[in-house]
Formats: C-alpha cells, structure tokens, sequence
C-alpha cells in the first residue's frame, strides 16, 4: 500500500485489518465488509476482461468509502481499459491529489494525458539520443570487427553485418549475440550491407568478393551471383542494395559508378548512372533506396541524393550538392529517408528534400555507416571506426521511461501465479523481444520466487480475427467482392484460431463464430441481418473488441464495407473513445474496402490510429497478406510465473505485486495486486 492520510495510531492498527487502509476515518464494520466484498469481485472482473462490470463493483466499493485511493486507482484501471481515458484520468488525479501513488501515479496520467493529444503525437523535429551501445570487443574478447550495415527484425532481435571479421552476427534486444554466420566454407569476402527480401531471403553484397549472396531466413547460405569485371552484370565493389516492388534487386556498384539491376533469381537485368544529357553521372553511389517505385542513390563524393525512376531515369536532385558530407546507407524511416552521413544521422524528405538532424555520435572517432529504425521505436546505428552499435531513442523516452501495465494475473493455482503484462514506450509503440532479464517482479517490494518468462504474445504464430461486415444499403451491390475476401482471409488463417462475423446493421450482431475452414465456402446469403440506411458502427466496433479482449493475443478486426459512413454511425460511442478501446487492448482495424470510392474519414481515422491498414479488395496481390500483416504487427505483450510467498487469510487479503521492466537506459513500473481463491 502507498502512504494514506492516518495518523501514526491507525496504521499501526492497519497491519490488522484484513485487507487495505482505509482513508481519513475509519468505516463501520459493515461498509468496511461491503467494500471489500466489491472491490474483491471488481478486481476479478477487470482480471476476466469484464470491463464494464468491475466499473460497476469499484463504484459499488467507492460508495461505501468515498475518499479510498485504492480503490479510486482501481477505477481508473478499469475506465482505461474500456476506453474511456478522460474517466480514467480524472480518478487517478483525484487519488494522486490525495496523496496516492506518488510518482509513478503522476507518470502514468502524463502518459495517458500526452498521447489523447493529437499535435504531441505528430511534432515534427524529433530528436534522439545515445541511450546504449554493443561494444564489438570487451577486453582481449572479440564480438565482431568493424559492423558496417544493420537489418533490424521483427521480433526486436538485429542482423549486424561485420565487415572486419567477415561475418553476419545476429544480436537481440540487450545486444546479446544469439547467432553467427559466416557464408561459405570459404567465408563471406568483406560483406557490405543486408537485405530483406520480399520472399523472406536474405541477400548479402560482399565488397571483395565482387557478389552478391543469398541466405535463407535463419542466414544459412544458399547460393552465389555476379562476377568481378566492368562488363554488363559484372561488379567491383557493391555496397548497398534495395528491392522494388517487382522483386528486381537495385545494387550501388561502388567501382564502376553505377547501379546494377538483377531480377530476384540473380540475373542481370540492366544498369544505370552513366553520365547523359540530364544526368551528370555518379561519382561515389553508396547509399540505395526505394520508396513509391522511386530509386534513391545517395552519392559520397557529392554528398547530394538523386532520384531515378524504376527504369533508371534520372528524375531529379533531391537535394543540393554539398548537403551531405559523406552519405552512405540509405534506410527508410516513418516515411523518411534515414541517412548515415560520417558522424550525424540525417531524415531527409522524399518530397521536398527538407533535412532534419535526427541525432549524431558527438566529437569521439566516429563513422556511422548505417542508420536504421528498429521496432521499438529506437534507431540504431552501426559505428564502423568505434566498432560498436549504438542504439538511439527519443529524448522524452530516456527521461520518462517505459510504460508498463500489468493486465491479468492469473492466481487459479495460488501459490504458482501467472501475470500478463505490456510494455510500450510513450507512444503506444509496444516494446518487443524482451527476455527474462528484463523483469523483476516484487511482492509487496520483496522478491518473487522462481521468476520465469513464460511466453511473448510477439512470438505467437496464429491470430483470433473478427470480420464486421457492413449492413449499409449501399453494399448490396457488393455481395460478390464480400464473399470473396472473407473467404480469402479465412484460406490465409490456414485453420488456425478463431473466426467470428459479426454484421453492423441497425443492431449489431454476432452472425457465427467458427474454425477459419468453416468460411472457405463463405456464402453471404448467411448474413441474416438486413441491409439498412443507419448501420451502426460503433457499438458494432465495441461488440468486437468485447470478444476479443480474452483472445489470443495475436487478434484484430478486419471490418468489410465500401468506405461509407452513415450519419449514425457513430453516435453512441466517439472515435476517440472506440480508439482507445482498441489501443489499450491491442486490438488493430483494418478495412477491406470493397468499392473503388477513397474512405470517409472517420474509418480512415480508425484503421490509422490502430495500427491497421487499408486493403481494397481486389488489389494485385490479393488479400492473403492482409492475415500475414496481423501476424507482424507488434504486440508488446509477455507473460511471466512465479511462486508467491504471501499469506492470504483464505483468499481475503489484497496481494501486492510490482513489475519494473529494465531495457538499455530506461526502466517503467507498474503496481497492482490480486486476490487469491477464496478457501
């Protein structure tokens, strides 16, 4: 418990009472055995996912003792987690204001109050800081030598190219090494940058070795092309490579001044740099991206970035020569261009070429040759002259820390506990690839027994998906292209987690719920809700997250219509709040629109906000990758086990737990307790 206004007499008296303090006077005994009773069922709702039932218990709790934090703290868990942040932080004030939580309390309203700010969350300018480094070396102890180019993954773990010991190392989140490949029997010959390939390869420039090579997923090596020579598809020195939307692979061939293009399957295809009429020539390619199918060829010598088309037309000079002083990988960045130039690293607009100093490495020694954003919001950078990488976050990160929230314990089989929690930083991104070391949960600030980490919602292979399909009069004409993309998502689950449909009519309702091979033969003639001219998105969009809160931790909802809003729409429930209900239950929407009519805002505004995407339903590359988007995007989520060591008077007592989340130079608490089952 934190520090109430009593007297020093009553909290003596208080390590007595069964349960918590009570604030200011003590209650009689029977609103004192009410309140506990309430808070005790309020606290198992919240744990269940009932939402709007624990806000029911804790206010039932509240009336019979008005001025206790505790359980004021509790319902602003609660209003959080339904959505309904201005609720939620008006009671953490109140009980901050009184005394309670001190500063993590006040920390946790800061967080919530910033990001309800729309212009917070969208400052241009952003500036990062050094908040940790993976040295190459400790000592006479060699990690690897000279890292040259960074891929970071999904799963928060980072391919790290070693050009000085010929290797391509792969680290985790804590710059652990947790593997190691070095190519052929032979050895890669002074490997350059790393590729992700659309087909999930990994390709591999060597700038000795004049060739490019393929790796399968986990960097085992697979096969070999180009050759040394000036000739056409011959190389000296690649550097840096991209791939466009067709699979063609766009290397800078340092030597030879020019950008060489390979199909997917290694063969020459064409090239282009030499110096015509509109374009000067190169003089030092080095730095190579592709964004909008426009190519990006940074040049060293000229410190300028030039802009080509697909088929190597020369567009234009993004921006002056000069502005750069020594630009090498080119990597893209919330739709920037992220460049490493000597001892700075550099944003650089695709439309207008604005510069923007992002962070740089200060007066030591330094070559930063790589700049590349990671999935928990940082960049990190390889330093080729200081062989180490540095990992770089956002100032107000490193000052405000994580934000960590305890969502579930799970205490069925007290004294073995299960807790569920999620890590983000200030910005709702959620932190991944955390491992054990990162944790240290407490009781009551005692150490747990037996920590384990048990599992990552990260690491998850399959999802739980929810397809609202809109009602509207307007989609009738569509019948055909709805049938098709439930379908096609359902073939994608390839029978794994659960399918649900539910129908936004003038009453939303829940149609079926099914295994995802119940809906490869989808007919919509099984929609039995009515078409109408005032569906209701809203509480459709409530009545899905609702079912999804206790899913796997892989879910979202895939809403299907033609980008039509009605005007009732959205009139019991706001955009702000049904945003916050997903976020603060990581659940993404996307849309499938299925006319060719551009969204109205407000589902524009949704998919966007949650971290979904929009799809039209009968793109090129059909709807199948819709469900291996859902798979990829980040959770934060992990769980941990543990044996506790506290009494529980027979399931009576409030058990106090803490959770502190340690990463680099930032650190988040959190602060919750439980009750075990009553005996």
């Amino acid at each position: 418990m934190r520090s109430l206004r009593c007297k020093t007499v009553l909290i003596l008296l208080f390590f007595t009472l069964p349960v918590f303090i009570f604030s200011q006077q003590t209650p009689s005994p029977a609103d004192r055995g009410m309140a506990e009773e309430e808070f005790r069922l309020g606290v198992q709702s919240y744990y269940r996912g009932s939402f709007n039932e624990a806000i029911i218990q804790f206010e039932k709790a509240l009336s019979f003792l008005p001025t206790e934090n505790l359980i004021l703290d509790w319902l602003g868990k609660a209003y959080y987690r339904s959505g309904i942040e201005s609720a939620a932080v008006q009671h953490w004030t109140l009980a901050s204001q009184a005394g309670y939580g001190g500063l993590l309390l006040q920390n946790k309203i800061e967080v919530v109050q910033e990001r309800r700010n729309i212009s917070l969350l969208s400052q241009g300018n952003p500036r990062f800081s050094e908040s940790g480094t993976f040295p190459g070396s400790s000592g006479d102890t060699l990690f690897f030598s000279n890292p040259v180019s960074i891929l970071p993954m999904n799963d928060g773990s980072a391919w790290v190219i070693a050009y000085g010991s010929n290797e391509l190392v792969k680290v985790d989140v804590n710059g652990s090494i947790i593997d190691r490949k070095r190519g052929t029997l032979s050895g890669f010959d002074r490997p350059m940058d790393i590729l992700l390939l659309h087909n999930g390869n990994l390709l591999i420039t060597e700038y000795q070795g004049d060739r490019l090579s393929y790796l399968s997923p986990d960097g085992t090596y697979i096969s070999s092309f180009g050759s040394k020579g000036r000739g056409k598809g011959e190389l000296l020195g690649p550097q840096y490579a991209a791939q466009d939307e067709s699979g063609n692979i766009y290397v800078s061939d340092f030597g030879n001044a020019r950008i060489s293009v390979f199909n997917e399957e290694g063969s020459f295809l064409f090239d282009f740099g030499s110096k015509n009429n509109n374009f000067p020539g190169f003089s030092a390619p080095s730095g190579i991206q592709i964004l909008h199918n426009t190519v990006y060829v940074s040049d060293a010598v000229r410190g300028t970035i030039y802009c080509f088309d697909t088929s190597g037309n020369f567009l234009t000079k993004l921006v002056p020569d000069g502005t750069l002083e020594n630009p090498e990988a080119l990597k893209i960045w919330k739709g920037y261009l992220l460049a490493a130039d000597t001892n700075t690293i550099k944003a650089v607009s695709p439309e207008t070429g604005a510069v923007i100093i992002v962070g740089n490495t200060g007066n030591s020694p330094s070559r930063i040759t790589c700049a590349a954003g990671d999935r928990n919001g940082n960049i990190l950078v390889s330093d080729f002259t200081a062989n180490e990488i540095a990992v770089f976050s956002q100032m107000n990160e490193l000052v405000g820390g994580l934000f960590v929230q305890i969502e579930r314990v799970i205490a069925d089989s007290f004294p073995d506990v299960t807790v569920e929690l999620k890590v983000e930083n200030r910005q709702r991104q959620p932190v991944v690839g955390l491992k054990e070391v990162n944790f240290f949960l407490t009781e009551g600030s005692r150490p747990v027994s037996v920590q384990k980490l048990s599992g990552s919602g990260d690491l998850n292979t399959f999802a739980d998906i929810t397809i609202i399909i809109d009602r509207s009069v307007s989609m009738k004409q569509y019948t055909a292209e709805v049938q098709s993309a439930v379908r096609e998502i359902a073939s994608s689950m390839k029978g794994m987690g659960t399918l649900r449909i539910v129908s936004a009519g003038s009453v939303p309702a829940t149609e079926m719920i099914n295994s995802p091979r119940a809906y490869t033969q989808f007919s919509e003639s099984l929609i039995k809700t009515p078409y109408t001219s005032s569906s209701v998105l809203d509480t459709a969009l409530r009545l899905c997250a609702n079912d999804l809160i206790t899913a796997e931790k892989k879910r979202a909802v895939i809403i299907i219509t033609d980008g039509a809003v009605s005007q009732n729409s959205f009139q019991r429930y706001g955009l702000s709040e049904i945003t916050a209900y997903y976020n603060n239950n990581g659940i993404p929407l996307c849309t499938i629109n299925v006319s060719q009519n551009a969204l109205d805002a407000e589902i524009q505004y949704l998919s966007t906000q949650t971290g979904g995407s929009v799809y039209y339903v009968y793109r090129t590359e059909g709807l199948s990758s819709v469900y291996t988007d859902i798979l990829s995007i980040p959770r934060g989520t992990y769980q941990l086990t543990y044996t506790s060591s506290l009494p529980t008077n027979f399931g009576k007592d409030f058990l106090k737990l803490e959770a502190e989340v340690y990463l680099h130079n930032r650190s988040g608490r959190d602060e919750t307790g439980y009750f075990a089952p009553l005996q």
